[in-house]
């Protein structure tokens, strides 16, 4: 049964809390370190840390409230590392896990909650090779970009524009079990349309029709079968570029239009330019073109996000301190990953007009009122909280063992 029209209020369209109910908050460092972009300079701070006499060792870790040398804390699920305070450490890094730093960003982080101040275990019980995460990103009025971002690696979650957003689990127990889905919202969506809703085309669509104001995403749900299938097979094309491709199959734009390095890049680039006339992007004195203007112009909550990809490569790091441990200079792998990042932004730009033709021509939607008489509205309040996992047993700190 169709419900309002989209030429009604934005309150017509649905809060994406009430369709995916569970969220957890942005992880929280409080320090800078146990995060890079290369796994091995990780692990050679964690060994200049755990050689490191004890009053040297307390300036290194940057204490907090949360985290001190002699915090004990559980390992977190799925991860190995060392339960007893940091005071008493030694041995090997915890093997770093790759994690969504920023938009579009992925880079390494030490997986041990000892370093961490509020690291959300509730996220690492559900991440596996099964799971996704939508990150909501901060509103910035006019600024543009996605509303969602989406990825299959852990994300940290916190928005370049500084304003906490959720993060958004698309199911609630490991396995991809339990979808987090407002119960009842698939099997009505699947008579509407007359075929099978899965939870990934919810997500694709939401990363296709999804909007944002002051509130948060919002998302329209049409009436139309057609309308539907055409903004699922769009928000699966941008899922496929926000994950950056999957396994060998990368994104790449055509040939004539893939850039490519021109002039090598220095050892150690100190800023990040773009010309626009030549479409090119200069990194020190390198030079990578084709570049269109449409990647670079990129921006998430008004940040724009090569600049910032860069900035978190190159910014100065103090002396003394275990972010200063780095590579001494540019090492190639980041050169493919900015190349590779040039082609998924493009890409995603590409898919603007897109979604801009799909919102204004969405017909009837699927409203509120129609949600509530299927008894899909309101959202239990047990689906907004974690679902227990009593399987998988954890260590606590001291080696005991937790049961959650």
């Amino acid at each position: 049964m169709p419900g309002v029209t989209n030429d009604g209020p934005l309150l017509d369209t649905l809060p994406l809390p009430d369709l995916m109910p569970w969220s957890v908050a942005p992880l929280r460092l409080g320090r800078g370190w146990p995060v890079a972009p290369d796994a091995a300079s990780l692990k050679a701070r964690w060994d200049a840390f755990v050689r490191s006499p004890q009053d040297r060792r307390e300036a290194l870790l940057e204490p907090s409230r949360s985290r001190t040398l002699h915090t004990a804390a559980a390992q977190l699920p799925g991860q190995r590392a060392g339960t007893e305070p940091l005071a008493h450490a030694e041995g090997a890094c915890p093997e770093p896990v790759r994690v969504l730093h920023g938009p579009f960003d992925e880079q390494w982080l030490i997986p041990d909650q000892r370093l961490i101040d509020a690291a959300r275990p509730e996220l690492w019980r559900v991440a596996d090779e099964r799971q996704l995460f939508l990150v909501e990103q901060g509103y910035v009025p006019e600024a543009g970009g996605p509303a969602v971002i989406a990825c299959a690696v852990l994300p940290e979650g916190r928005s370049p524009a500084g304003r906490p957003g959720r993060i958004r689990p698309l199911y609630r127990r490991p396995g991809g079990a339990e979808p987090n889905v407002a119960p009842g919202l698939l099997m009505h969506l699947s008579g509407t349309y007359g075929q099978e809703v899965r939870p990934e085309d919810l997500l694709a669509w939401v990363l296709a029709a999804g909007d944002r104001d002051a509130k948060g995403c919002r998302v329209p749900l049409p009436a139309d079968p057609e309308v539907w299938a055409r903004g699922v097979a769009l928000g699966r094309r941008a899922l496929w570029l926000h994950r950056r491709g999957v396994g060998a199959d990368r994104p790449k734009l055509p040939g004539g239009r893939r850039p490519y390095v021109r002039a090598p890049l220095p050892a150690r680039p100190a800023e990040l330019l773009y010309d626009r006339e030549e479409e090119a992007l200069l990194v020190g004195d390198g030079r990578i073109s084709p570049v269109p203007a449409a990647a670079w112009d990129f921006h998430v909550s008004g940040v724009r996000v090569l600049e910032q990809w860069f900035a978190r490569r190159t910014a100065p790091a103090e002396p003394g301190t275990l972010a200063a441990v780095r590579p001494a200079t540019w090492p190639q792998p980041w050169t493919s990953e900015l190349l590779e990042l040039v082609a998924a932004l493009a890409l995603l730009a590409q898919l603007g007009p897109l979604q801009d033709e799909l919102r204004a021509g969405l017909g009837d939607l699927i409203g509120p009122d129609e949600l509530r008489r299927a008894r899909v509205l309101p959202v239990p309040e047990s689906a907004r909280r974690p679902a227990s996992v009593l399987d998988l047993p954890e260590e606590g700190p001291g080696g005991q063992f937790a049961l959650l």
